[in-house]
């Protein structure tokens, strides 16, 4: 059995999580097969974490107005941190894993498992809301959690940071695509995966990082590895063209100090002839001067005609390959200017989907992108048995 695994953020609805009031999706008539890990009050963790590192940082304070009355109202109205961070868990779809059937059931057991690990698994990560939900389509994992750091030098020395909590797990982040949280959610998937595998379930990994990241962002992330791939193309070209432009400005003197030698050498034999003794004779001159002397012109100018023609051509491909690199570099700057604004337009079109989420709720997106998933699909086929069907009639 091969079933995907999908990881997204969750908006971090907790009164929905612990079934305070039932949203339109949720089928009441389940909602005692769900399992509360916990759900505590996000205060109390706050004061729990952090009322000692508040104190003494306070204490340390010369002034009243740099003193911190309440640090969960300081980080909810951050623009930096979050009080808290959701992440949602689940395996398969509604097709596969639905959650009144057998499979249902055993991606429940699967991400029971999983959740009892979790905690221990992330020390940094203190989770004060946990709920398998069973009495939607699919069984799936809430997780709300609040990331913190300790030993900070600056401001207080345990704070609320997710970068920092998920760094002492060695996650460091790296282009914008592959941020800490994406490489983090990556290792869940992992650690799901194992417990997927005791279960007799393989991971159907589809290699598009995160299905609720959203093929946006899969496409984004591809955009940006067609602009680093292009940029070392073009880097590269350019190395090749400098060489080239190296090459010739070397050639060049070579080629006109050949075309000098050889008109030295075309002047007026007589210019160059060495003037005959007194009492020599014409045969004399002729035969030990002149004509040893001619040779030694003509077997030179042969020898400077070879290499000047040779370097002539060199001379000219290389002018010829300096042109043709020239205009395919102009090319390739071109589709990576393409290409850079393709992805800036991914850029605010993932933006968009971002909001639609935080609007409607990431289950309710998903489960629209997946309706519409499925009409096409089924549209396709639609338009597929209608050709099959047309060339049958004639």
């Amino acid at each position: 059995m091969k079933r995907t695994i999908s990881a997204m953020v969750g908006k971090g609805s907790v009164n929905h999580n612990s079934r305070k009031f039932l949203a339109e999706n949720v089928d009441g008539r389940r909602t005692h097969l769900n399992i509360d890990y916990c759900n505590e009050n996000i205060k109390a963790v706050y004061h729990e974490l952090f009322d000692e590192a508040l104190k003494r940082y306070n204490d340390r304070q010369t002034r009243a107005d740099r003193k911190i009355e309440d640090y969960y109202e300081k980080i909810r109205s951050s623009k930096q941190e979050k009080p808290f961070h959701e992440i949602i868990l689940q395996i398969g779809n509604k097709d596969d894993m639905s959650a009144d059937s057998e499979e249902g059931q055993l991606a429940a057991a699967v991400l029971d498992e999983y959740m009892r690990g979790f905690q221990e698994r992330n020390p940094q990560l203190r989770v004060f809301s946990a709920h398998l939900h069973m009495d939607e389509a699919t069984p799936h994992l809430h997780i709300d959690f609040v990331p913190f750091t300790t030993g900070s030098k600056r401001g207080l020395e345990t704070r609320v940071s997710l970068k920092q909590a998920l760094a002492s797990r060695g996650f460091k982040g790296g282009t914008k695509g592959d941020t800490e949280w994406n490489q983090w959610a990556r290792s869940e998937k992992e650690q799901l995966a194992a417990v997927m595998e005791r279960h007799g379930i393989e991971w159907e990994d589809k290699g598009t990082h995160d299905k609720h990241l959203s093929v946006l962002d899969f496409k984004k992330e591809q955009r940006a590895k067609e602009i680093a791939e292009l940029d070392a193309v073009k880097a590269k070209k350019q190395g090749q063209v400098e060489q080239q432009e190296q090459r010739l400005k070397e050639l060049a003197p070579a080629v006109r100090n050949m075309e000098q030698l050889a008109a030295q050498f075309s002047d007026d034999p007589e210019r160059i002839l060495p003037e005959p003794g007194p009492l020599e004779s014409a045969k004399s001159y002729r035969e030990k001067k002149a004509k040893p002397l001619l040779a030694k012109i003509v077997k030179v100018l042969r020898s400077l005609y070879r290499a000047y023609v040779e370097l002539k051509g060199k001379y000219e491909r290389l002018q010829g390959d300096y042109g043709r690199v020239r205009e395919g570099n102009a090319n390739l700057s071109e589709r990576l200017q393409e290409v850079k604004m393709e992805n800036k337009a991914l850029r605010g079109t993932v933006a968009d989907f971002e909001r639609v989420k935080r609007a409607f709720g990431p289950e309710e997106v998903e489960r629209a992108v997946e309706d519409a998933k499925r009409r096409e699909a089924a549209e396709k086929e639609q338009r597929k048995a209608k050709r099959k069907f047309s060339r049958g009639a004639r």
